[in-house]
This record gives structure tokens, sequence and C-alpha cells, in this order.
């Protein structure tokens, strides 16, 4: 059956989108299983910031592309963030850090909306996801030895179901099931996507 393409109403807005963010999750039988860590597993702590941004044509998400010559997810496109460190006060503190080490954004620039659900990772992450809303102007700074470009896709692009695609592998002898929601010639998939799907079901209607 083809899924309807998510229409919202009201129009995008920051005190809408803290409304929806501590709401229900869309929940039923389109769910789609994703990798967690075992019962007792001790998994390392981390976050990234979710940054929208209010543009005047609409909020767009802030992403950045890893370059190439990292050990760990090189090239792959992410939100700012990594584990936390000793001196964090929370998660919050943590993605915000990491932004600002990564792209240049000052973390007073940055509104915190909310968080969304823990999402485990191979690896042996727990990344906590902390949305953020920033309001123009802005500029970015990366960071060239973390950070090959920061770009923007329209947040209604990750909001439109029919974007959310699905697959199912197997690596080094495990099945896995992950998201992409590629835009423009660029391959936003794994985590990333798996993140912007639980975004996309707190905020649909």
């Amino acid at each position: 059956m083809r899924r309807s393409v998510l229409i919202l109403s009201p129009p995008i807005t920051r005190d809408w989108l803290v409304q929806r963010l501590r709401g229900p999750a869309r929940t039923g039988p389109a769910d789609f299983l994703h990798f967690a860590h075992p019962p007792g597993f001790d998994a390392t702590p981390a976050a990234v910031l979710v940054p929208l941004i209010n543009r005047h044509g609409g909020v767009t998400v802030m992403l950045t592309q890893r370059t190439a010559h990292l050990n760990d997810h090189a090239g792959q496109i992410s939100f700012p963030g990594g584990r936390v460190d000793a001196g964090d006060v929370d998660r919050v503190d943590t993605a915000l850090r990491e932004a600002e080490e990564e792209t240049g954004l000052p973390r007073s620039s940055v509104q915190v909306l909310g968080t969304l659900p823990d999402y485990d990772i191979p690896t042996g992450f727990r990344v906590t996801p902390v949305v953020g809303w920033i309001e123009p102007p802005v500029s970015f700074t990366p960071d060239p030895f973390e950070v090959a470009e920061v770009f923007e896709v329209p947040l209604a692009h990750f909001l439109d179901p029919t974007k959310h695609q699905r697959h199912s592998d197997v690596k080094n002898g495990r099945p896995r099931n992950y998201y992409s929601m590629p835009y423009e010639g660029r391959y936003i998939w794994g985590a990333t996507a798996g993140m912007l799907h639980a975004l996309y079901r707190l905020l649909g209607e």
C-alpha cells in the first residue's frame, strides 16, 4: 500500500516543535527494527546535535559530511557529536560542545528544544540526539580534520515518509536493518537516517 505524504498543519514553529517533542511517538505496524544493545551491555554514552535552522524559506536540518581520511565513518553524512567527556555536565552539554568543535556553531546560538530517544549503534555507543533551534544569521567554520562540509536539507524532506527507504542486509555475519533518505545526490543513511526517522515519528500527525 502506498504511504501518503505527511501534511503539516500548523506551520513549523519553535513552540510547535517543543510541543511535539514532548508528546508520544508514532507507533504501529510501520515500525522498523534497528540495532539495540543487549540487556546489561555497558554502552559508551554519546550525544549529537540535531540543528534546525529557521530559514525564511522553511526550516532546514544542518548536517555534516565527514572527511574521507577518518578511521570511523569516513565520508559519511552525520550530525555533529561524539562521546561524553568527563567534563560534560550532561548529554546536552556534550552535543553543544561537539557541534561547536566540529562546525564552529556557537552554543549561544542554539536553543535546546528537547531530545529524541537514545539510539544504539553497533560500535558500542548509545547516542542521545539533542534537538536545537537556530535563528539566522548563522555561519559555520568546520574543523578541516573532521568535517569536509556543512550543508542543510529542508526539514520537509525528512517529514515525507515516501523518502524513507528501508534496507536489510548482512554485515560481518550479522543481519542489519537501516533507513536511507537520499537528497540531491547525498546518501543519508544508517544512524543519521534512523534518528531522522525518530524525529519524523514525533513530529508526524
